[in-house]
């Protein structure tokens, strides 16, 4: 991990000492600073490519929209969307291409020797990339006007809460913020504390102590794949990997909030889905609406046919499962998301209803609902076997335990362990889809909020998992 938490909170507390005693330009300067000394603390030498980059598109996007020549334009865009793609395929794909070449090639008798490079994988890469994607596009389909400021698109680019593992700020949203004058509020100011200490809970309570079961069960210390096993290692994962990425979400969001910023949300209740593509409308929304505007859309969308919008579909969902890691794994995790998604909509062409639940179906205790909530997170859970596993052969080791029943008594205790850390998780998600609240407790009185704020710290402190892990879309 760049910082473990406490170096991190207290990195975050001088910044913001500081910040608020700043005019903007000054602000957005020591901002910039912080952001690159953050992100060269693990490797100052991948600085490099970072600048590089922001400095890069900064350029194109100025004299594509200054220019009214077609071709000038699309050189322009070419340079700018090649070199990101560049350096994200060479630095994350370049191994994981090498060696599925050789294996094809050897799979037909023709046996070649790749050169295997060791490569490191810089940190935020896929996330600050999309970003610096969505802004070139942007500016070329005149959609947004070009940053006027290096120092203001810089920091856009690289702003420390969301430089790591985002969420993937639209340019329209967070470009705007950076070029104007900030105001402290101290309403939003504690509002970006208690952001903070919900994501720790759902990182250091929830998502540490599933992984001590989610990695008991992939690893063996379980025992032996079985219906109990797979369960109970799917089910910790789930919540795990909900608790851990949503717990960083709302920390980046908090973090933001303290100095004036606002980041979009990133999770709403996604395992309260009734179908797929609602799941995708809750899970990693910044990563999936950019999938929706920048992949799906310009493929073509819906608009050309079924059998288009069917590869579309998965084509978008195969490059997703790409984007998480260079592993086949993720590109089968992706498959399925796209095939379920793809038999969704056929399913609502031929019954005629729609692909968005009804409003029926969105009450909150209909039993109907309920019933594809339960289906949907199985699905959900499925996927999560091949995300999770290192291989093919250990998603499908994972999935074999399907055909074997055993019991063990430690099952029943892990169990009990699963339900004591992902049950609070469920009841707050639940809560917060009752009030629609973007975190909890938003809209009570002042006092209630400073002691349940106060409970989630005792509750950090007392239920935080005795290890250190880091948070997983660091690894993306």
């Amino acid at each position: 991990m760049l910082f473990d938490t406490p170096v991190y909170l207290l990195f975050l507390t001088l910044v913001v000492a500081a910040y608020w005693r700043l005019d903007r330009r000054r602000q957005n300067q020591l901002l910039l600073a912080a952001s690159y000394f953050f992100y060269g603390w693990w490797d100052y030498r991948f600085l490099t490519l970072i600048l590089i980059s922001t400095v890069v598109d900064f350029y194109c996007a100025r004299y594509v929209a200054r220019s009214n020549d077609a071709h000038r334009r699309k050189l322009l865009l070419a340079l700018s969307v090649g070199l990101n793609l560049s350096f994200l395929g060479f630095f994350k794909y370049y191994n994981f291409f090498a060696d599925s070449l050789a294996t094809a090639l050897g799979s037909m008798g023709m046996h070649v020797s790749m050169p295997v490079l060791q490569i490191i994988l810089p940190p935020g890469i896929s996330f600050y990339t999309f970003q610096a994607l969505a802004y070139i596009v942007d500016v070329y389909f005149k959609k947004l006007e070009p940053a006027d400021s290096l120092l203001d698109y810089a920091l856009f680019i690289s702003f420390f809460p969301h430089l790591i593992a985002g969420p993937i700020q639209r340019p329209s949203h967070l470009l705007p913020q950076t070029q104007r004058a900030r105001e402290f509020d101290r309403y939003k100011f504690f509002d970006g504390m208690q952001l903070i200490l919900t994501g720790l809970f759902r990182k250091c309570v929830i998502a540490d102590n599933c992984a001590l079961l989610a990695d008991g069960a992939f690893n063996g210390t379980l025992g032996p794949p079985s219906i109990a096993v797979l369960a109970i290692g799917t089910y910790a994962f789930a919540w795990q990997i909900y608790g851990d990425f949503s717990g960083y979400s709302d920390m980046a969001r908090g973090a933001a909030q303290l100095m004036g910023f606002h980041f979009m949300v990133n999770f709403r209740q996604p395992y309260l889905a009734t179908s797929l593509q609602d799941f995708w409308r809750r899970w990693h929304i910044s990563l999936s609406t950019w999938l929706r505007d920048y992949l799906y859309i310009p493929l073509g969308g819906s608009r050309n046919g079924e059998k288009q919008t069917y590869r579309n579909l998965m084509l978008t969902m195969l490059i997703g499962g790409l984007w998480h890691g260079a592993n086949w794994t993720f590109v089968v995790w992706g498959g399925i998301h796209g095939g379920w998604l793809a038999l969704e909509r056929a399913m609502g062409k031929l019954t005629g209803i729609s692909d968005k639940p009804a409003e029926e179906e969105q009450i909150l205790w209909s039993a109907g609902a309920w019933m594809k909530r339960l289906l949907i997170f199985h699905v959900v859970c499925l996927c999560w076997v091949f995300f999770r596993a290192q291989s093919l052969h250990e998603a499908g080791r994972m999935l074999s335990g399907l055909g074997v029943w055993s019991w063990r008594p430690e099952y029943g205790t892990a169990l009990l362990m699963l339900a004591a850390f992902s049950v609070p998780l469920f009841l707050l998600d639940l809560l917060l889809e009752i009030r629609q609240e973007e975190y909890p407790l938003m809209r009570i009185a002042e006092p209630w909020r400073i002691a349940s704020a106060m409970t989630m710290a005792f509750l950090v402190l007392c239920f935080a998992a005795n290890q250190v892990n880091a948070f997983i879309y660091f690894q993306f």
